[in-house]
């Protein structure tokens, strides 16, 4: 019979003798550190201005990694293989629209002092709180699926290490959770930014070797919905959203503004959202360049030489460097492959605690938060590359991507609605002008949704 508390006094028990931590530790736990960096109000003079911006600049980024992981790798070597730059335009609208719902976000955070899965919690019956967490893990899941297989590649390319193995081998990023147990937030995001900045610069290197033609670049980032006539274009596109617009990470961003506690006083509040806003914008944007980048890649270097199936992260890598006569290309694209697959890990942790706090109230270890996660995603990796083979990477990365577009008009019903709330936003709720826009995104993607399963069951 299932005994929940005798089962968690053994858990408890077996985590005194191996000396792990017993309860939620800072930084993965954000209810530790709320208000934990000190920002000042209302600086004077220019060098004043940058410093503090930097003092706040970081949660932005943590939500940035989350757009260019492994699966973002697997939808836009795909669509610029395959359709050269034509699907360049839903890498920049999906940009534009997650930096919209992420500014949303970040002001429900910062102006509720609420995330978003304590707002749902607080405004919505409890049958609907379940629904919206188990979407939620279903997202978190999903990712991580896509973090595991993009590792495991990666260790493979790099040193040549069966892919099986890599898998497993991924589950040793809880010794990278458990080292930062009880440190500052700040080590969580000066690692993470150590990271990203590893991946812009691989990825500013390769569009060089690769030589993108400008006036196709020009042309692909002009939208046009017949590129998106056959199945193919569509089903890559939405997972193109779906890597882009991360739902888990709209639950992110209104919990680690938080984090920062900016002086009281008159103006402070509206200072602090132009402060998230403008960490957003640049951190997105960062994002943003790192997706086009890759499709450029693809683009340039697949399919102007006529290689229109590339559809394999290891394949992408075999091909650059004699396509593009350069032997660091292979290199540096495994490097920040690498880099994408480990950034992420330390996001899904933080988040894996957000919504167990926020719409259950349950605090546990961080350490046991990730085991969880990480074996409902090494178990189904292992499955499928046990029945697909090494070739099954990038079908499978591109199917974790649909699920999140799935997944995504849960997260944002909640989060317009609640960040449009008078009674809850005061005279910050979103302006019109943003929850119309937020809106336009809401139908268009689940519009998207329907045509694709409409076109998936016909």
């Amino acid at each position: 019979m299932f005994d929940r508390m005798r089962i968690m006094s053994a858990s408890r028990a077996a985590a005194r003798r191996l000396g792990l931590p017993q309860t939620a530790t800072a930084p993965f736990c954000p209810s530790e550190v709320q208000g934990a960096i000190h920002i000042p109000s209302h600086p004077v003079g220019l060098t004043a201005r940058l410093k503090r911006f930097m003092l706040y600049a970081g949660p932005g980024l943590l939500v940035a990694v989350g757009y260019m992981d492994p699966g973002n790798w697997a939808t836009d070597i795909g669509a610029g293989s395959a359709f050269g730059y034509d699907l360049l335009f839903i890498i920049a609208l999906s940009s534009l629209a997650a930096m919209l719902l992420q500014v949303l976000a970040a002001r429900l955070g910062i102006v509720a002092r609420l995330d978003l899965a304590q707002a749902c919690r607080a405004h919505y019956p409890p049958r609907v709180n379940i629904a919206l967490w188990l979407m939620a893990e279903l997202a978190i899941i999903a990712t991580d699926i896509a973090e595991v297989l993009g590792a495991a590649l990666a260790i493979k390319l790099l040193f040549h290490i069966p892919l099986m193995i890599g898998i497993v081998l991924t589950a040793l990023d809880m010794l990278l959770v458990l080292g930062l147990k009880g440190k500052g937030f700040r080590q969580v995001e000066a690692i993470i930014t150590a990271l990203v900045v590893t991946i812009a610069a691989c990825f500013l290197v390769e569009p060089f070797l690769s030589h993108p033609d400008g006036a196709q670049v020009v042309h692909g980032l002009v939208p046009d919905l017949r590129r998106l006539a056959s199945p193919q274009a569509l089903y890559l596109s939405i997972g193109i959203v779906g890597a882009t617009i991360m739902p888990h990470n709209l639950y992110l961003h209104s919990s680690v503004v938080q984090t920062r506690a900016v002086d009281p006083g008159e103006g402070s509040l509206k200072e602090t959202i132009g402060l998230a806003t403008t960490d957003t914008l640049l951190s997105l944007g960062i994002a943003a360049f790192v997706n086009a980048a890759i499709l450029l890649l693809a683009a340039s270097a697949f399919h102007a030489h006529g290689h229109t199936g590339v559809a394999e992260i290891e394949d992408a890598k075999a091909l650059l460097s004699p396509l593009t006569g350069a032997v660091a290309a292979g290199l540096l694209f495994a490097i920040a492959l690498l880099a994408s697959g480990q950034s992420s890990t330390f996001t899904g942790t933080i988040t894996g605690q957000v919504i167990l706090d926020g719409f259950l109230q349950v605090k546990i270890p961080c350490w046991q938060r990730r085991v969880l996660t990480r074996a409902l995603a090494i178990i189904p990796a292992l499955i499928g590359i046990a029945f697909l083979g090494d070739r099954g990477v990038g079908p499978l990365l591109i199917v974790t991507q649909v699920v999140l577009s799935l997944q995504l008009p849960f997260a944002m019903w909640p989060l317009i609605r609640l960040s449009s709330r008078r009674d809850l936003m005061g005279e910050h709720a979103a302006p019109r002008w943003m929850q119309v826009a937020a809106w336009l995104v809401f139908v268009a993607i689940v519009a998207a949704n329907l045509w694709m399963l409409y076109h998936f069951v016909a």
